[in-house]
């Protein structure tokens, strides 16, 4: 169940790259300012802050499932209108509407698996969902080179809508989450979905543990965003969203959005160069990936997640010294192409990876797909700020200055992470929360 769930992340992944390859197209069609490209890449990401405030509500609502259902099919039917789009007005809306259910994809998902996934292997689990992401992202990129030659920026757009299509059978057929079942009094629901999961579980005493935690939101308003303002749980509310903000105002959406116009600003040439390069380097961070689904419920969150923001400031150091010396030639555009490498290797890795797990892990049931909203509204407001600004900051600080920034921005990451992550790796949810409830200390 839980990496059918984490495949939803396929849908995300082709978007945010698909986008890259489409925008220098759509460009040429309907003639784009810069400014205009700005607002068609963004347009997505206001969708995606709106999709993930309500998502947290939604998903308590009418459950995970359900959730992840609507997702597809939504998802679906906005790609295909982008891709029959005849005007620019048009093509925001579809984008906006796309955005939307992507918000929602990425609260329910991680919610779903971290709830649905025993201990032992949540943190790998959760980490599935961002190895389908970065699939997808070198996937978006293949599609937008192959089909570069003859300026098909409809298909590229329109091709998302197959694997939404593909997926929902799969999605149809699974159950929901026991904690959400218990969240709504469905026990017999719960044992059942419990069974599923762990069959050799002791299941009575698990269902009492997680109905016990489900049941202490009875009398806090049902657990609403007012609860996470409030002690207990306000340390952790700050620690999530400060935390969602990082992983965005950090730059890696700045790479993914607009990787052909920072190789081209580096002296880089041709679709091979802006389209397949990109490709490349999230075939690295798929390699990222996948050392992180291996090492991340054996050495833990905090060793990977400071050792993923370390390789990003030293990658930004990298690029300041590329851009400072302007068009360096071949050896120069080498160490500009490995620099970008380390970056998109060390993000993935640490912050692409491991965002979604303490998303997912930092409240009880009544309150984790709120909390998940919450920091990932934050995440997608640093994202907006991303990608609203980068195109107009690399063209007036130039790509010295642009990367520097990223760079103190990632110092500053680095030290909160350093001070606040808890290390979560091998406990269970309840206990997670706990350590929130103790004013950020373990037992």
């Amino acid at each position: 169940m839980g990496l059918t769930a984490a495949s939803v992340g396929v849908i995300y992944g082709y978007d945010l790259s698909i986008i890259a390859g489409a925008l220098l197209f759509v460009t040429e069609d309907f003639g784009l300012t810069t400014r205009q490209q700005e607002l068609l890449t963004t347009m997505a990401v206001i969708g995606q802050i709106a999709g993930a405030l309500g998502a947290g509500v939604l998903a308590n609502a009418i459950g995970r499932k359900k959730s992840m259902v609507l997702i597809v099919v939504s998802y679906a039917l906005f790609a295909l209108l982008g891709a029959f789009s005849v005007s620019l007005p048009m093509l925001l809306l579809a984008r906006l509407l796309l955005g939307l259910t992507i918000g929602v994809a990425v609260v329910v998902v991680p919610v779903y698996i971290a709830e649905s996934a025993p201990a032992a292997v949540r943190g790998s689990l959760l980490t599935a969902y961002q190895l389908a992401i970065v699939s997808a992202l070198i996937l978006g990129y293949l599609t937008g080179y192959l089909l570069a030659g003859t300026h098909s920026w409809r298909w590229m757009l329109g091709l998302a809508a197959v694997p939404a299509v593909l997926l929902l059978p799969l999605l149809i057929r699974m159950p929901d989450t026991a904690r959400w079942y218990l969240l709504k009094g469905r026990v017999d629901d719960a044992r059942r979905a419990l069974l599923r999961v762990e069959p050799d579980a002791q299941v009575d005493a698990k269902l009492a543990e997680i109905g016990s935690a489900v049941s202490e939101g009875s009398g806090h308003s049902g657990g609403g965003f007012s609860e996470m303002l409030r002690r207990p749980y306000l340390r952790a509310t700050i620690f999530v969203v400060t935390l969602g903000f990082l992983i965005q105002i950090t730059g890696r959406h700045a790479i993914i959005y607009y990787s052909p116009r920072i190789f081209e600003a580096m002296g880089f040439t041709g679709n091979f160069a802006l389209l397949a390069l990109p490709a490349l380097v999230q075939v690295a961070g798929l390699a990222a990936v996948c050392t992180s689904l291996l090492l991340v419920d054996r050495l833990g969150r905090r060793p990977i997640l400071l050792s993923g923001i370390a390789m990003m400031i030293a990658a930004d150091i990298m690029l300041m010294a590329v851009f400072a010396q302007g068009h360096l030639g071949g050896a120069g555009l080498v160490f500009g192409f490995a620099a970008v490498l380390l970056f998109i290797i060390g993000y993935t890795l640490g912050f692409g990876s491991l965002g979604w797990v303490y998303a997912s892990e930092s409240f009880p049931s009544r309150l984790r797909s709120l909390g998940s909203s919450a920091m990932l509204t934050f995440n997608l407001v640093a994202n907006a700020i991303i990608a609203a600004v980068f195109l107009s900051v690399l063209h007036s600080l130039g790509g010295a200055g642009t990367f520097a920034v990223f760079a103190v921005l990632a110092v500053v990451a680095f030290g909160f992470v350093y001070r606040y992550a808890p290390e979560t790796k091998g406990r269970q949810l309840e206990e997670i929360s706990h350590f929130w409830e103790n004013g950020g200390r373990w037992d």
